[in-house]
This record gives C-alpha cells, structure tokens and sequence, in this order.
C-alpha cells in the first residue's frame, strides 16, 4: 500500500510503500477512501506530541470501509461504511473510563498519533474508535466531520445553551465554518466574529443573523451593543481574540474554548464575578462522530472543502497551515470516495 509518512521532524511527509498490515484481536482494518487534513496534524509533522514515535503515517479525519475484522470483533464486519477521528481508542479501565468518560481515559489513544492514521490507503484502528457512516453522506464530506465538526457540534450540543439563545461563533475557518452552520440549525440567533468585512457574506450564507467584523469593532464591545451572547464558542486560536471575548458575554454567559492558542489568555477576574465562565471542550468519540454525521445528514450540514490526492499531501497540508484552503482539505485516496 501507498502511505504518506512523517520520517523526520519538519520534513516534507514522504510517499512510500508498505506491507498490508492484519488487524489484531480488538482491531478493523479500514480500506482508506478520504482523509481530512487538520491543524493538529502538525503535532505529527513536526514531532510536537510526547511520545511521537517516527515514522508515523497522519490522519484523523479517516473515511472508508471496513476491509478485515480482527478476532474478538462482533460490531463491525467487511464492507462497513465507517470513520475514525482524533480518539483512537480508550482502556475501559482507568477510572474515567469506568463512569463512562472514554474522551477522558488515562490511556487513550490518538488515531495518526499512537498509530498510523489515514494519509494512506489501508490503515488499522482499534474497534471502540470507529464510527458508522450514514448512507447519505459520501467520504470526501464524512472526513472533516469527524473532526472539526465532532469538535463543534458536541460542544455546542453540551454547552447548556438553549433555542433562542444568543450564540457568537469566534472565527470563520476550518472549524468556525460548521459551527455557525450547527448553530443556525440548532435553532440559536447565531452572530459571527471574524476579521475583514469580506467574511459578512459567506457567515450570514452560512446561517448567521448578524456579523461583526473585529477589525472594524471591539468584540466585546460589539457583542454587548447586541445583547450579550449566552455562549462564545471560540474556534480560532488567538490568545488576543479570544481574551477579549468575556466582556461581550451575558451575566452567567460562558465563554467555550476548542481552539487551543499558544499564548496565555489574559482575562479580567472581576468580569466573571457576575457568573460568567470559561470551559474547555475536546472533540468527541466515536458514538459523538456518529451522532455528528447524523445531525448534519438531517440537517444538511456539510464541510466546504478542497481535495487532493495522496501524493499532494505536502501542498494540502501547507495551504492548511497557512490558512489557505476554504476550509478543509481532504486527501482523496480512492476513486469510490
């Protein structure tokens, strides 16, 4: 088989061939049809996450079909329309997994980290991290949603925030672009904060009532002339942008981080005396991915996407870095995707 792998840190990724590995006892092997390209996969080009071992193969936004079942494995069979996202699998015996928690286990594994992920054209994933694919939606648009989209529509469906509540999606990028399609549809007022005027037409075709350019505005300041917002889902990670996101939250507003910036956020103590929070969320297992394509199958939810093929990885991932692709870029490996 054909893989694109990471030999050394920042490297361009390499093509090579290798073995057709088997599943072991507990694992799927999934005939490889998209995988979707995301900013985290750079914890693999560059060797950024302990305990990285190289070479490795990226990709956590993998759709295909179930090829080969290993033994003590009831749930899936041969020919299964299925996905993997960024939880590669989990224990069922830590602590956290025992009260149901598997984003959360002590031992989890990360699909593209722990093992080879999708930039290929088989690859081998452990059951409980697989998730089935609805009829209606092709591979090319399953990828990013088991990723980017888990990401936003579990966070938004575990915020608190009601129908009719104010929702103000930060960003309009890889990740923003869903969660203002998720929002319109979950029935929220949903407002868009992103940078330049050009951004209001795409946000509002997307399902936005109104849009604020922060370039032009204080998003805080601007927030609050509306209302307020119940929940800020911040998507893009800018430790600017996203420290002057509290002061356009309502009293006992929270302020929903999924975007991961490098730099320390800066928030005023006194602004979070009225109630207001601050709360972090991961992306979601493979029960949260298949509840996610559902949604967005009954809700006509897709990804805007640019694809390519396997040995283009290098030219895809660079446009994604450099926040080039509108908005996620997806590696097509096979013709039936």
């Amino acid at each position: 088989m054909r893989v694109m792998e990471v030999r050394e840190a920042g490297a361009p990724l390499v093509l090579a061939e290798r073995e057709i590995s088997e599943p072991g006892p507990g694992e799927v092997r999934i005939e490889v049809a998209a995988c979707g390209i995301c900013h985290s996969d750079a914890f693999v080009k560059y060797a950024g996450y302990p305990g990285l071992e190289l070479p490795r193969v990226p990709g956590h936004e993998v759709a295909g079909t179930i090829d080969a079942v290993g033994e003590g494995v009831s749930v899936w069979k041969i020919g299964d329309r299925v996905g993997v996202g960024w939880h590669g699998g989990h224990c069922f015996q830590c602590q956290a997994c025992r009260r149901g928690h598997f984003i959360n286990c002590a031992n989890a594994k990360i699909t593209g980290i722990s093992h080879d992920g999708g930039y290929g054209e088989y690859m081998i994933s452990p059951w409980e991290a697989v998730a089935r694919l609805p009829d209606d939606i092709d591979f090319v648009n399953a990828g990013p949603l088991l990723c980017a989209g888990v990401t936003t529509y579990n966070s938004l469906r575990n915020s608190g925030a009601r129908p009719g509540d104010t929702v103000a999606i930060q960003g309009i990028g890889g990740l923003g672009h869903l969660a203002v399609q998720y929002a319109h549809k979950m029935g929220f007022r949903t407002v868009a904060l992103s940078r330049g005027a050009d951004k209001e037409a795409l946000a509002r075709e997307l399902g936005a009532s109104a849009y604020i350019d922060t370039e032009a505005q204080r998003s805080g300041k601007a927030l609050a002339a509306l209302g307020g917002a119940d929940l800020i889902l911040a998507t893009a990670p800018n430790a600017a942008a996203i420290s002057a996101l509290p002061a356009g939250l309502k009293p006992r507003g929270k302020l929903m981080l999924v975007a991961a910036p490098q730099g320390k956020l800066e928030v005023s103590a006194v602004r979070l005396l009225s109630g207001k929070q601050i709360h972090g969320w991961s992306s979601g297992t493979a029960v949260d991915s298949e509840d996610t394509l559902e949604f967005s199958v009954l809700a006509d939810v897709r990804p805007r996407i640019e694809t390519f093929p396997l040995e283009q990885a290098n030219e895809a991932f660079e446009l994604m870095m450099t926040n080039k692709a509108r908005f996620r870029a997806v590696l097509t490996i096979a013709e039936r995707s």
